[in-house]
């Protein structure tokens, strides 16, 4: 239990050396994959400014070099990369807690051997980068699963390899995980920080992608503080930013930015600033999307946000028949975000009880996700 306890306290601490990283990422991972009571560790606020702070004046002070062409057919990397498609698309359809171990696994056996050796610099940025990418993605499959401590010291270890690789767009991307996950936590003060640190850490003309996420996302934590002209106009500048979005030039951890996404964030966005027409112009752009990809969490999230939008129009029986099908979305993705979209739901609906749909809304709530 010692030895758990230090770790949950180093994993939150941003790094100096990438070497201290790399052991800390293979502990996690052994920690992780035994189930050990690490993956209880609580989320730690304070945590956040240090990591965002360190990493933004790393990206800063950096100097600007050629690194040239990087050699993609190394097996090893290329398997790395590879990997991670395999597993975001996993993510993307089925949530988060459908092969987060399976993944851990295999950053455990495959990825930190080879970030241990000895390689010529461009190979050593390489494999910085792609074991980054990894870690980001294992934190960001925590985050959704619920597990918010765990996923945090995932996050902030990867923040560190991004630094290593000297891929600021990737840090930023990390740091819009991070500014997500504050939010949904109910610290969207700093949620609102690391967005904007983000945004200042990246370079002209990398990833607008990344940027219009940051954006969006710094936008839902000023909604979330009420913010009404601000939020709002920036959910304007990030549609901008969207526009320009050409996803055949975007990383491959930036792929899953695509309409279904960015639109389903603003919509949540109007969702905390009560404007029902704008909840369902974003909201609808986003389910459309989704129901062309069959991705079952996302879905479940656009219509959550519509259901609100009927709500406050008083419809109250088709807002309940549209609920029921939140549920059955959910129940189809292993994802406590959209659990605890239900759950919010079923708050909303608490003044309507005895209303027929709302009892059928509860009653399939109860039968397919035990809520």
């Amino acid at each position: 239990m010692h030895d758990e306890d230090s770790l949950a306290q180093r994993s939150l601490i941003y790094p100096e050396r990438e070497s201290t990283t790399i052991e800390t990422m293979a502990e996690l991972g052994r920690a992780d994959v035994h189930r050990r009571s690490i993956i209880q560790a609580p989320f730690a606020l304070a945590a956040l400014s240090t990591s965002s702070r360190d990493w933004l004046i790393a990206s800063l002070e950096a100097t600007v070099t050629e690194r040239g062409m990087r050699r993609v057919g190394l097996a090893e990397v290329a398997n790395i990369r590879s990997m991670f498609g395999i597993f975001q698309e996993m993510d993307v359809m089925r949530g988060g807690g459908h092969a987060r171990t399976t993944l851990v696994e295999f950053m455990n056996t495959h990825v930190m051997p080879l970030l241990r050796g000895q390689h010529d610099r461009q190979v050593q940025l390489a494999l910085y980068e792609a074991a980054s990418e990894q870690a980001y993605l294992i934190g960001w499959m925590a985050y959704d699963d619920g597990q918010h401590g765990l996923a945090q010291r995932y996050l902030i270890q990867a923040l560190k390899l991004a630094e290593a690789a000297g891929s600021s767009a990737l840090g930023a991307h990390i740091l819009a995980g991070l500014s997500d996950q504050s939010n949904l936590l109910g610290h969207s003060k700093e949620a609102v920080a690391l967005a904007r640190a983000g945004q200042r850490g990246m370079k002209p003309g990398e990833s607008p992608a990344c940027l219009a996420d940051l954006l969006i996302l710094e936008a839902r934590a000023l909604s979330a503080l009420g913010e009404r002209e601000q939020a709002s106009r920036k959910v304007a500048q990030a549609e901008q930013v969207f526009g320009q979005v050409v996803t055949e030039n975007e990383p491959e951890w930036a792929r899953f930015i695509d309409p279904a996404y960015f639109f389903g964030e603003a919509a949540h966005c109007f969702r905390d600033l009560g404007q029902p027409e704008l909840i369902e112009r974003f909201a609808g752009e986003s389910l459309e999307a989704a129901q062309q990809q069959r991705r079952a969490r996302r879905g479940a999230l656009s219509q959550a946000a519509l259901v609100t939008s009927q709500l406050t129009r008083g419809e109250v029986e088709a807002a309940a028949n549209r609920a029921a099908q939140v549920v059955e979305l959910a129940a189809m993705v292993n994802s406590s975000r959209c659990l605890e979209a239900v759950t919010d739901l079923k708050g909303r609906f608490s003044r309507y009880a005895e209303v027929p749909e709302v009892k059928l809304f509860n009653q399939r709530a109860s039968a397919l996700l035990g809520l």
